[in-house]
């Protein structure tokens, strides 16, 4: 997930570009106090400012007034300005949503089910999109996608809710302009999420965050100064199919003995003595909904100590590998871990190496919950329209 090198504008685009990051990282703040962090005068500020208004960039609004001092104004967004168009493909249905700079997803369409095969699902997803970039093509920059599944380049190589497999993306944007050059940006929803908690969410300011999310298996992300490690075709982070489970056992993946295997729905059947679950995510979510309303027995609770335990384990093996400053947790892996919190506990502490034990790698929920992914997806958009050569271009348009 790296962004494009600065090209020949850099250096004229280089403070506007900061400008815009800082608005995005603090929300609220004034045209006093950008110009501190930029450490430009307050005649510079002005001049600045005016320059985005009239790029259609950034705008000002009066700040609240405080004290006698000189009224400032507090930065945000251009009305007019470029935006990212989202489209995320989840277990349990899409969305398609719009991110402004400061990068907050505002839903445009959803479908709460996945009707029909890849080629109905991606249909119906880019007939949402192309209504969306439609209404003002020449504000949309990018198409930033989140996948529930692995991915290789533009490729969806496998979706284990549905068993799709080996999906070419590129007809998410087959309803836009034929003369349109607006990039199609795709990562996995557990990638993203990462993205979101490192920059927004409970790792917000965390050098080195790892993130983790259960829906059907496991996907993560390590994040490292903001930047997700993605691997040379955007297929890292498939830590499900780590071999911390039985060898015995295949994974729909093709690998034996993921760790996948053990710590989902398909895991809480198999304690619970019952078949393989149609859909592993809501009959997980269906378990824990009646642990939460203090409707299980103890054999689900035997269920739950043993996938939290599971959980926790490979979270040690993981914390060995990358060494993270934090661990977050998004999707399923949350109230897993809330249903049994002493198993994971010590199922955790038992895996860390001895030096590690009186100081170990912090585990937090995250704070983005099922819309981590979207959070993510709009941050990536707009890093990728914020560069000094993207910025140039907008201006050029």
């Amino acid at each position: 997930m790296s962004l494009p090198s600065p090209g020949p504008g850099a250096a004229r685009w280089s403070t506007p570009a900061r400008l815009i990051d800082l608005v995005r990282s603090r929300p609220g703040v004034t045209r006093a106090v950008a110009a501190q962090e930029l450490g430009i005068g307050s005649g510079a500020a002005t001049d600045l400012m005016a320059r985005m208004r009239r790029l259609d960039l950034l705008d000002e609004s009066p700040a609240p007034a405080q004290g006698r001092g000189r009224p400032t104004t507090i930065l945000e967004p251009h009305p007019a300005g470029p935006l990212v168009v989202i489209a995320e493909l989840s277990p349990t249905g899409w969305r398609v949503a719009t991110a402004d700079l400061c990068g907050e997803p505002r839903i445009e369409a959803a479908a709460g089910r996945l009707r029909g095969g890849p080629d109905r699902v991606l249909a119906d997803m880019a007939d949402a999109i192309g209504a969306v970039v439609q209404r003002d093509p020449s504000r949309v920059r990018a198409v930033s996608v989140s996948v529930a599944g692995a991915v290789l380049d533009d490729r969806l190589v496998q979706f284990t809710p549905l068993g799709w497999t080996d999906v070419d993306l590129t007809p998410l944007t087959a309803n836009l302009l034929a003369d349109s050059d607006i990039p199609m940006l795709v990562a996995n929803d557990a990638t993203l999420a990462g993205l979101a908690e490192a920059r927004t969410g409970s790792a917000r300011g965390v050098g080195t965050a790892l993130h983790l999310i259960i829906a059907v298996g496991l996907g993560g992300a390590l994040v490292v100064d903001g930047v997700p490690v993605v691997g040379a075709h955007g297929g890292a982070g498939e830590y499900g199919h780590v071999p911390f489970g039985d060898p015995a056992k295949q994974c729909p993946c093709g690998a034996h003995g993921c760790w996948d295997l053990t710590i989902d729905g398909r895991a809480l059947a198999e304690h619970l003595g019952e078949p393989p679950p149609d859909n592993a995510f809501d009959y997980a979510h269906e378990l824990l909904r009646q642990h939460s309303a203090g409707a299980s027995d103890e054999r689900h609770q035997r269920a739950f100590d043993r996938v939290a335990a599971a959980l926790g384990r490979g979270i040690a093996g993981l914390v060995s590998i990358h060494d993270p400053d934090m661990v977050t947790l998004g999707g399923l892996a949350t109230p897993l871990r809330a249903a049994a919190p002493e198993p994971f506990e010590a199922a955790y502490r038992a895996g860390l190496m001895s030096f590690r034990k009186h100081l170990p790698s912090p585990v937090v929920d995250g704070i983005h919950g099922d819309d981590g992914p979207l959070h993510g997806a709009a941050l990536r958009g707009v890093d990728h329209v914020t560069t000094v050569d993207a910025l140039a271009q907008w201006a050029q348009r």
